[in-house]
């Protein structure tokens, strides 16, 4: 079968090819945006299966069926609740929580596999995805860290962290009463984890708490500078496909 990934988070459209390759089944291309999703279906035959995250670096993914008819399977991936996803299910194969979990990946091919044959034209139902996305059902994000630090465990609540980032392949919080900590996981993992209301990941690196941004600076190439509260160890900038997403953040 042809299989394609749209998926803005690249470690994640990897690790999702690789659990794919698993089961014998190639991906013919991974997708990262939706205008880059656009111009390949405008110009390549439709794939058999399209494993579909909902949001996406520059917008959201049901923008994709308002500029193309997509001939093709979708299995959704996401992090949003199982009870909201109940409003387009029908109109989809399967969808998968993040992160992603081998069995459930399993059963959501089988399921396409056994419904291949009379497949044709699947017809995603915007308006609810739409709707998903403005109401999304509650869920529980992480609200507290514990910390090793020596012999002691410290209990750090989420509203104390300033930011999160990466360095040397290892994963930090920042505080702030301006104390960093590693922590296990990466940002992919701790991006899905996180309240969305507070927490936005800016770039590959980073990922801020709304209450600790101090100023907003323009910065080159249309980005955007971030100066928090305390940490100042390194430049955050707002990569410039993440400002829109950024600015109706902070609104």
């Amino acid at each position: 079968m042809n299989v394609i990934i749209i998926e803005d988070e690249k470690p994640a459209a990897r690790r999702l090819s690789r659990m794919l390759a698993e089961l014998d089944i190639e991906v013919q291309q991974m997708l990262h945006s939706v205008e880059e999703s656009i111009n390949w279906f405008q110009n390549n035959e439709h794939p058999d299966l399209i494993f579909l995250d909902i949001q996406l670096s520059d917008g959201l993914s049901f923008e994709i069926f308002e500029e193309v008819t997509v001939k093709s399977a979708i299995i959704f991936t996401t992090a949003y609740d199982e009870y909201a996803l109940k409003a387009f299910k029908l109109n989809s194969i399967d969808y998968l929580l993040k992160p992603i979990d081998e069995d459930e990946l399993t059963i959501a091919v089988n399921k396409f596999k056994e419904h291949q044959p009379i497949q044709s034209n699947i017809q995603v139902n915007i308006d609810d995805i739409r709707k998903l996305l403005i109401n999304p059902v509650d869920r529980k994000y992480k609200k507290r860290f514990t910390i090793k630090v020596g012999q002691h465990l410290k209990i750090i609540n989420t509203e104390d962290i300033e930011c999160f980032y990466s360095e040397n392949k290892a994963t930090y919080i920042h505080t702030s009463s301006n104390r960093n900590y590693l922590i296990d996981n990466s940002l992919e993992y701790w991006q899905e984890e996180l309240d969305p209301e507070h927490f936005f990941r800016v770039n590959r690196t980073f990922i801020v708490h709304i209450n600790a941004i101090k100023d907003i600076v323009s910065y080159t190439n249309s980005r955007l500078q971030l100066k928090l509260q305390s940490y100042d160890d390194t430049e955050i900038i707002v990569s410039r496909e993440r400002v829109k997403d950024f600015k109706c953040f902070i609104e």
